[in-house]
């Protein structure tokens, strides 16, 4: 008896020993050893946000007009780098507008001819920095920014009515007669500093154009 007792646990040793380890199964859901990771939705912009531009420009404060020809925080500097950038694209924008030239789209124009109108009016050749664009947006224009051996100019010619409203002065009496502001829409290439891709674009602005007397209905009575 003492001999198969020992022969039983000796074999029970040799078994344990030989045979490989067989851990637990774990059941039941198994904390990671790490903290739970949120995943990163939505678009993570690589660059600082767009800084705060007023809806109203400084050179806007004491004018009237839609546009500015002074500017004193006019972006200078930040439109030379951009040209200097993307010089080809900028190119190819500015040859669009060039191309538009009309009557009321002019280039390197500086006297103004005689002209004779039945309305009084104020004309002018002039080169905005700063706009309102149809939107109601103003927009910074690219002008007179030289950037190697090209200067990048866009001059316009304006007239404003000086007497809109009110009966047109050469007309006579007898005719219902009104002095009238017209506009025309110009085209200007702008620089957007909150586009951090391309800061250039083509938008449409409306300026004065000229001053036209509108004649009422007349009948003739005897």
């Amino acid at each position: 008896m003492a001999f198969t007792f020992v022969m039983a646990a000796s074999l029970a040793v040799l078994v344990s020993a030989s045979s490989p380890y067989q851990p637990q199964p774990a059941y039941g859901h198994q904390q990671p050893a790490y903290g739970h990771q949120q995943p990163a939705y939505g678009h993570q912009p690589a660059y600082p946000a767009c800084p705060h531009y007023p809806e109203d420009p400084a050179c806007s404060k004491n004018s009237t007009d839609p546009w500015c020809l002074e500017d004193s925080e006019y972006p200078e500097y930040e439109i030379k780098h951009a040209i200097s950038y993307n010089k080809h694209k900028v190119l190819e924008l500015y040859a669009d507008v060039a191309d538009l030239n009309t009557e009321n789209s002019v280039e390197r124009l500086t006297e103004i001819e005689e002209e004779t109108y039945l309305c009084p009016s104020e004309v002018g050749y002039v080169r905005p920095l700063r706009a309102v664009n149809t939107d109601g947006k103003w927009r910074v224009i690219v002008n007179n920014i030289k950037v190697d051996y090209e200067t990048f100019t866009q001059t316009t010619r304006i007239e404003k009515c000086l007497s809109a409203g009110e009966a047109c002065p050469l007309v006579p009496q007898c005719y219902e007669s009104s002095c009238l502001q017209k506009s025309v829409y110009h085209r200007f290439l702008v620089y957007d500093p909150c586009d951090q891709y391309f800061p250039f674009a083509i938008e449409t602005f409306q300026l004065p154009a000229s001053c036209a007397c509108s004649l009422g209905a007349y009948e003739i009575s005897h």
